[in-house]
């Protein structure tokens, strides 16, 4: 495993721009990349419409994997907001985690701005793993 995501700006700017649209409710999407290095960022419909949860719709997320299969690429996180939670993942996402080989992406909301960080969530708790922001 690699010590850091490498996010392409391009992206981050992405994933900015979503959760910062779609609060006060959790935004939630997928990155997909190779070699750590992202390629591609997914934004997609939190079902639950919540500002504490989320659930990403079945059919967007089974969409995606199909295209990161195609593209040969690796799911390498999975992101959320916390609008008003937690800048880490919460006791809701440690239960409910279902991807241990992929990082968690916690993007939360304070002093008037948006900040993200990355998480390797394991079956005894969460390790903070390094975001480097790539250009090209």
């Amino acid at each position: 495993m690699d010590q850091f995501l490498k996010i392409h700006s391009n992206h981050w700017r992405e994933m900015l721009a979503d959760v910062t649209i779609r609060a006060p409710i959790e935004a939630c999407g997928l990155v997909a990349g190779q070699n750590n290095r992202s390629t591609k960022v997914y934004p997609l419909t939190n079902e639950l419409q919540s500002p504490v949860r989320f659930q990403i719709a079945a059919s967007e997320q089974i969409d995606a994997f199909m295209e990161i299969e195609r593209n040969g690429w690796d799911l390498l996180a999975i992101y959320h907001s916390h609008p008003t939670g937690p800048d880490r993942p919460s006791e809701t996402d440690l239960a409910e985690f279902a991807y241990p080989e992929t990082l968690y992406l916690i993007w939360h909301f304070a002093n008037q701005s948006w900040d993200c960080k990355a998480f390797r969530i394991t079956e005894n708790g969460d390790v903070e793993v390094p975001i480097q922001l790539i250009n090209g």
